[in-house]
């Protein structure tokens, strides 16, 4: 369903036109509609090899255009394959054939003292979407990634995160227009609004809050939290663990090995004390 709270355009690169069938009034016609722009995106890791450039595709994630760099190198924290700025020497879109499908391709040169394990990067991203994976393993893999838990010192009222949901949906402004996409929201610990991103990807949008912060050197960020639009899933509490984010909120219920997994690092979340780790939901 379409808000329409914000009259401002949306970006070209997420939004475009399609043709619709559309109820109204009792009738079933066909309509033009301005619906989210859904592409694959090619992550690519060019590494040193006997001093030649060597180049492995590790992932192919479906989302929406824009803040492309960002989505990689936060996807690139989550998978515990860099941990600063420092670590990634140059990324950029690959447009060495002038081809236009090379905007959905982004190559990242790692530094040369990154350490890259290709076969255990590829094991990671297939089982975190395969069906049926023990819920165990997966913590500890997180685990292994998460050194240190995020760690923040300030407290979190009920009542803030009542109003950091209205803050999110006001500042969806594709969702406002086309009704079919997913934010993630970083916020100060007094409910200021530092930065929103949108993506058909629940976990794209955070990935690319995450890269954001990452690129401007501002990893771990222990005095910020995050509030996403939809439910809470194990890989959106995994990548704020991994961006040293104390407090992950949603808009709704999480799943079981979320609240697991949120356990396994700080105890019980609890949202009315001093922060160590916590995961809130809000189900609206």
């Amino acid at each position: 369903m379409k808000r329409n709270r914000r009259s401002d355009p949306p970006s070209p690169q997420a939004t475009t036109r399609r043709h619709v069938g559309r109820y109204e009034r009792g009738q079933i016609g066909v309509d033009e509609d301005l619906v989210t722009v859904e592409e694959p995106l090619e992550i690519r890791i060019v590494v040193e090899v006997d001093g030649r450039q060597s180049r492995r595709s590790v992932a192919v994630t479906m989302r929406t255009p824009g803040e492309d760099l960002e989505l990689t190198a936060g996807f690139l924290v989550s998978e515990g394959v860099v941990r600063n700025r420092e670590d990634i020497w140059r990324i950029e879109h690959c447009r060495e054939a002038g081809d236009p499908e090379d905007d959905n391709v982004v190559e990242v040169h790692l530094a040369p003292a990154v350490e890259f394990d290709l076969e255990q990067l590829s094991r990671n991203v297939l089982t975190s979407s395969a069906c049926g994976i023990c819920g165990r393993t997966s913590i500890e893999s997180v685990q292994q990634i998460c050194l240190e838990p995020p760690r923040g010192d300030f407290q979190v009222p009920a009542s803030l995160m009542l109003e950091l949901a209205a803050t999110l949906e006001g500042a969806q402004g594709v969702f406002a227009h086309t009704g079919g996409i997913h934010a993630a929201a970083l916020f100060s610990p007094r409910g200021e609004l530092f930065a929103v991103r949108e993506d058909v990807g629940r976990h794209n949008a955070l990935d690319k809050l995450v890269g954001g912060l990452l690129m401007e050197g501002r990893l771990p960020a222990a005095q910020t939290l995050v509030m996403v639009s939809g439910r809470a899933s194990f890989e959106l509490v995994q990548k704020s663990l991994s961006a040293g984010i104390p407090v992950l909120a949603a808009v709704g219920a999480p799943s079981s090995l979320a609240i697991d997994l949120a356990r396994s690092h700080l105890g019980d979340p609890l949202p009315h004390t001093t922060v160590h780790w916590t995961l809130v939901a809000l189900p609206f």
